[in-house]
């Protein structure tokens, strides 16, 4: 549906720091830098890309009320490492790892905003076998 998504910043090298090592967990590689915008993901149709940059109007960058971009995660694990990444590396915390059972049954999300306020979700939306394995576990939260 989507060709690409577009988050402004007013500070990109600050944004590199949080947008790089979470796209690198969520095996999204750059596929765009300049001096003004970094995008991750695939140049080739009909990938979806993510870009980070400064406002082409050079305004400055705020985020909207409401706004929220989804980003798949292939694995609950992979999850929580790109939400442990993301306050690492300046993020904030808007909710941490778990299941969402309102949004449907295998719903695993973690919620952050970024630097820019920009709030972000990793999402991971399939049924993980029952194991002992604690990243493949349904009960867990």
């Amino acid at each position: 549906m989507f060709t690409y998504v577009m988050l402004g910043t007013d500070d990109l090298p600050r944004a590199l720091t949080f947008y790089d090592p979470v796209m690198a967990i969520l095996e999204q590689s750059r596929c765009f830098t300049d001096e003004a915008l970094v995008g991750w993901g695939s140049r080739e149709a009909p990938h979806a890309r993510l870009y980070v940059g400064k406002p082409y109007d050079t305004q400055p960058a705020s985020f909207g009320n409401g706004t929220m971009l989804a980003i798949r995660a292939a694995s609950r694990a992979m999850v929580r490492a790109a939400y442990d990444a993301a306050l690492a590396n300046g993020g904030s915390d808007e909710g941490a790892p778990g299941l969402r059972p309102h949004y449907g049954e295998h719903f695993y999300a973690a919620y952050v905003r970024d630097p820019d306020s920009n709030k972000l979700a990793f999402v991971c939306d399939t049924a993980m076998p029952d194991t002992s394995d604690p990243d493949t576990r349904e009960d867990d939260a």
